[in-house]
């Protein structure tokens, strides 16, 4: 059976594929450091479950044997707010070293449920130029007056912080999720301080990986924030996101967060996998080996005269800047056995195309060599290095 469609859809699709900028789903069943992607065995370079904790055999016995049902099938506000989910709050409160916690179904929720709680028409909110965007689509939901400031330029922001007037909200990643760098929050620190302002930090990727105790970018550069966003599908390995915050902040999303008040809550069982994963993540074991696959890798693809941009983290963009090349870098790699996915427009800028590639603490250092290698021979053979 034929189904009618508009004709600006045929002209849209088309546009993609004439651009480079056209994405297919592949099918992709992985296996700790290993994925079978389309038939083929590759070594999993996508992944952002950077502590391996979603496959740890602690963690998935527990969630298994906490499978009582599938869902609480409503709103933590109706009938779905499972003492699993209030013991989890407690525990990522203590990580976060906040008074307290709340749990979204994912951390695009989470972003978005934050925002646009906090902010109004009579709020400028001020977000670094290469935010999530999870972080953009909060902003312009939220009516807020958005002003965007320079990538990591304190000094533009506080031209910004300086002309503006009423409430005001600093959003930022801690660890930037296409560029691993991470954000200067001690400078945005100073001048949250200066200018009365509001401190949101979405530290997906930097949560249970880096600072001491592992609580993150904040924590690593020493500062405060009033509000922490993250996710529980990165460092943790689980599912879900969260916000470590205040008790009065707690209770303003609880009463005014639409994204929390109007969608069904986490299942328990994923409560549980996060419960189980968070004393294990917390040892540090896993982040030393971690930390060693960044260190080899990073120094061996920038002696093969690959540019890595200015990561600081287990997130690595190789970068390539032609949409088409970038592709055909990632159909190479995979060709000879290594899974690298092309990240192009409109996730970043147009021109800046790259293979985002995430270190996991599975990867042992011959995993890590074979995909150097394999580096090595795409890049000669595109002509990249």
């Amino acid at each position: 059976m034929a189904f009618r469609h508009p004709n600006f859809i045929d002209e849209q699709l088309a546009s993609l594929e004439q651009q480079n900028l056209y994405r297919r789903l592949r099918i992709v069943s992985v296996n700790g450091p290993m994925a079978t992607v389309n038939g083929k065995q590759a070594i999993h370079l996508c992944s952002n479950d950077y502590l391996g904790l979603s496959q740890n055999k602690r963690v998935v016995e527990k969630t298994t044997r906490a499978l009582r049902q599938v869902s609480q099938c409503s709103s933590r506000l109706i009938a779905g707010n499972d003492p699993a989910i209030l013991e989890l709050e407690a525990l990522l409160a203590s990580h976060r070293k906040t008074e307290s916690a709340l749990v979204y179904p994912t951390g695009y929720a989470a972003n978005l449920g934050v925002i646009t709680a906090l902010a109004d028409k009579n709020t400028a909110i001020f977000s670094d130029e290469l935010n999530h965007a999870s972080i953009i689509d909060a902003c312009r939901l939220s009516g807020a007056t958005v002003k965007i400031f320079k990538h990591n330029d304190s000094d533009h922001l506080e031209n910004l912080l300086t002309q503006s007037s009423g409430r005001k909200i600093i959003v930022t990643e801690g660890v930037f999720s296409m560029d691993g760098d991470s954000a200067n929050l001690r400078e945005i620190s100073k001048a949250t301080e200066k200018h009365d302002a509001i401190t949101v930090v979405d530290d997906a990727h930097g949560d249970f990986v880096m600072g001491p105790e592992f609580s993150g970018a904040p924590a690593d550069a020493g500062v405060n924030v009033d509000v922490h966003i993250s996710s529980m599908s990165k460092g943790l390995g689980c599912f879900g996101g969260y916000v470590a915050a205040s008790d009065k902040i707690r209770e303003l999303l609880i009463n005014t967060s639409r994204q929390f008040i109007y969608t069904s809550a986490l299942p328990d069982h994923l409560c549980v996998s996060a419960i189980a994963a968070i004393p294990i993540a917390k040892k540090g074991h896993l982040q030393k080996k971690l930390y060693r696959n960044i260190s080899h890798f990073k120094k061996n693809m920038t002696g093969l005269g690959f540019s890595l941009g200015n990561s600081s983290s287990q997130i690595i963009p190789i970068l390539v800047g032609d949409e088409k090349k970038s592709v055909l870098l990632s159909q190479t790699l995979l060709e000879e056995g290594v899974f690298a996915q092309a990240v192009r427009y409109p996730t970043v800028k147009k021109g800046s195309a790259r293979l985002r590639v995430s270190l996991t603490a599975m990867h042992t250092l011959k995993h890590i060599d074979i995909a150097l290698s394999c580096f090595e021979q795409a890049g000669k053979k595109l002509q990249i290095i």
